[in-house]
């Protein structure tokens, strides 16, 4: 979970630690790329708008690098035209905040279960 918002990050790691997921959390997206190359995931959970490497940008560095993981961006504002303009980018899903909790966990089941 990648969120410039602490209160988010543990928010959402809370609640997706209740049905038994395993939660790491970074800051910003320089710190959300430093955790991506040096472990590996099942998801990734990011924000847009962050300080250092935006959602967008942390989400192109992971294609760059070949890395076939799918990509949840959970944001107040999602950069719909760019990712319209760069299909390769191949989000699993999308979350408008504000959004429920139960949402965010509905929407994690069903992207790992695909």
């Amino acid at each position: 979970m990648v969120d410039a918002d602490s209160d988010l990050r543990l928010r959402y790691a809370f609640v997706l630690g209740r049905p038994g997921y395993h939660v790491d959390v970074a800051e910003d997206g320089a710190a959300g790329w430093e955790a991506l190359q040096a472990d590996h995931y099942h998801l990734l959970i990011t924000d847009n708008d962050m300080p250092k490497l935006t959602g967008l940008e942390l989400v192109k560095k992971l294609r760059a690098a070949r890395i076939a993981l799918p990509v949840v961006m959970a944001a107040g504002r999602l950069p719909t035209e760019e990712l319209a303009r760069n299909p390769a980018l191949q989000l699993a899903a999308t979350l408008l905040k504000p959004f429920a909790v139960e949402a965010l966990v509905d929407t994690v089941k069903y992207v790992l279960r695909r």
